[in-house]
């Protein structure tokens, strides 16, 4: 399991590697473009339940720390559907690699 350390007091959530390398380049992505987000997640029932919401910007520090040594082959149309939703008032919201496919496999509404 990787950790996103957040925040000056370096709060970490864990993420499985590979997700997490995909929301490290969408977030990267963003800041890159100087663009501030809240970033979502729900947390799974085995953890208490419940969602995240962390503002993300490039003032406030942020790591990613991975358990592989090797990263995984990246998913562009994942990827493509965490930036799509981190353009909606909500911000972008981290879904699984086949809930992406499926949000893509879906018709246009």
């Amino acid at each position: 399991m990787g950790r996103l350390v957040y925040g000056y007091a370096a709060q970490e959530y864990e993420f499985d590697d590979r997700t997490l390398s995909h929301v490290k380049i969408a977030v990267v992505t963003k800041l890159r473009r100087h663009e501030s987000f809240l970033l979502n997640w729900q947390v799974p029932d085995h953890l208490g339940g419940g969602r995240v919401s962390i503002w993300i910007s490039r003032e406030i520090p942020l790591a990613f720390v991975f358990a592989e040594s090797v990263p995984p082959k990246l998913n562009e149309r994942w990827m493509e559907v965490l930036l799509q939703s981190s353009q909606r008032t909500g911000g972008m919201m981290i879904v699984s690699e086949a809930e992406a496919e499926a949000q893509l496999a879906r018709p246009a509404q």
